[in-house]
């Protein structure tokens, strides 16, 4: 009997839910059980939801979900969740207790937040503790009347492993996703705007960033005290700081980037054992700015071009990039007597009165001086003036990249 009983259960389906205006999501969860389906038609609800088995909980037609800026409007305890198709808005604003548009708790593993809007929460989306999660094609907008020191962040993520993070649109949050301590994620096709950070991005390990667009930010992408990253085909345009950022990072690749129209294109601090190739460094007001001891690093095959300047470069001695294959700048004045398309003559980023500049700013105002066009002219006449530089012996006289010009003053592509 208890054999037929349990070959029967194996059998029963999972049950589908619907609710519909004037009903409460609430009670669909407390009659729902493990594997069931609570379908939620389009109307208002004006509650706030704890999901703590594992259920699919999906829109039709859009329904709003209202926290009424109470507490988190989603909390979720359990393992294997779904939630797709709503709009989830209206959380507390407690730093403190970190309320959310959606917070998973730790444990909560595997849950796959799909094609929701999460509109005026603190925080869009909290994870933390959490493994193997999906976090994709939401739309997430911040409470974006409120200073950016008192807003959450767009996506959240500390001590998770295995998060895909692909197709979101996250603007008017403080960072758009902050990763702090999660490893073998895959960051993808996100569009982030009008933040402080795009990502504020440290402790973090052998994830990979994609085919991203950070651009209206103070800074792009900021990448921290890690190590083993993939940073690759993404954009960062229009951020007043920086482009990207590179700090305290070591054994990465960065590749295939446009950095274009930024405070600083690339900002290199403490980098190390680092590749960078096939790059697009435009119209920055500083390319890339390069700093304590980033040194050891594989520099290959970029363009910089019309940067104010191209690279910011203050240490004791040169840095030699372009070893295999060297890179364009837009600025060399040397020349190609053979026609293999390499210049004859090394390329020097930076000379004493640049390094004189950087360190007492208020030269600013003599640089078109006689005297200091005089200085100029002369230190790069005689080797011993010259200051230690980014040194390339290898500058391509043609950019590599085919569509450079369509970075050049444009909105971003």
């Amino acid at each position: 009997m208890v054999l037929l009983w349990a070959l029967s259960n194996t059998n029963i389906e999972a049950a589908t839910w619907s609710v519909k205006p004037g009903e409460t999501i609430s009670k669909a969860l407390i009659k729902a059980t493990a594997g069931d389906t609570i379908r939620v038609q389009a109307g208002h609800y004006a509650e706030r939801l704890l999901i703590d088995k594992a259920i699919v909980l999906s829109g039709t037609g859009r329904p709003t979900l209202s926290g009424s800026q109470l507490g988190d409007v989603i909390r979720v305890k359990a393992p294997d969740v779904v939630i797709e198709g709503i709009i989830i808005r209206d959380s507390g604003a407690d730093l403190t207790a970190q309320n959310a548009g959606i917070y998973v708790e730790p444990g909560a593993d595997r849950i796959a937040i799909r094609g929701n809007d999460l509109t005026y929460n603190l925080f869009g989306i909290w994870l933390q503790g959490v493994k193997d999660v999906e976090v994709s094609g939401n739309l997430i907008i911040g409470k974006r009347d409120l200073p950016s020191a008192q807003r959450g962040n767009g996506i959240q993520l500390y001590n998770t492993s295995g998060a895909r993070i692909i197709g979101n649109q996250i603007s008017f949050a403080r960072d758009g996703i902050y990763v702090d301590v999660s490893h073998h994620a895959v960051f993808r096709d996100n569009r982030i705007h009008h933040l402080r950070y795009g990502t504020h991005y440290m402790n973090s390990h052998f994830n990979v960033w994609e085919d991203n667009e950070a651009y209206l930010n103070r800074g792009g992408l900021a990448l921290m005290e890690v190590r083993n990253q993939v940073v690759r085909n993404n954009r960062a345009w229009g951020n007043s700081d920086h482009g990207i950022m590179l700090r305290t990072i070591q054994n990465s690749v960065i590749e295939n980037n446009v950095v274009a129209r930024n405070g600083r294109g690339l900002f290199i601090y403490d980098a190390e054992y680092n590749s960078l190739a096939g790059n697009l460094i435009i119209d920055n007001r500083i390319g890339i700015h390069v700093a304590a001891g980033s040194i050891h690093n594989q520099v290959n095959a970029n363009d910089f071009i019309q940067n104010h300047d191209q690279v910011k470069y203050v240490a004791s001695k040169d840095e030699y990039w372009g070893i295999q294959r060297g890179n364009y700048w837009s600025d060399y004045l040397g020349w190609d007597r053979d026609g293999n398309g390499v210049g004859d003559v090394a390329y020097a980023t930076n000379d004493l009165v640049d390094r004189l500049y950087w360190q007492y700013p208020m030269m600013a105002v003599m640089l078109n001086s006689p005297a200091v066009q005089t200085l100029r002219f002369v230190a790069r006449q005689f080797p011993l003036l010259r200051a230690p530089s980014i040194v390339d012996q290898k500058p391509q006289m043609r950019p590599y990249s085919p569509t450079w010009s369509h970075w050049l003053g444009g909105q971003g592509y």
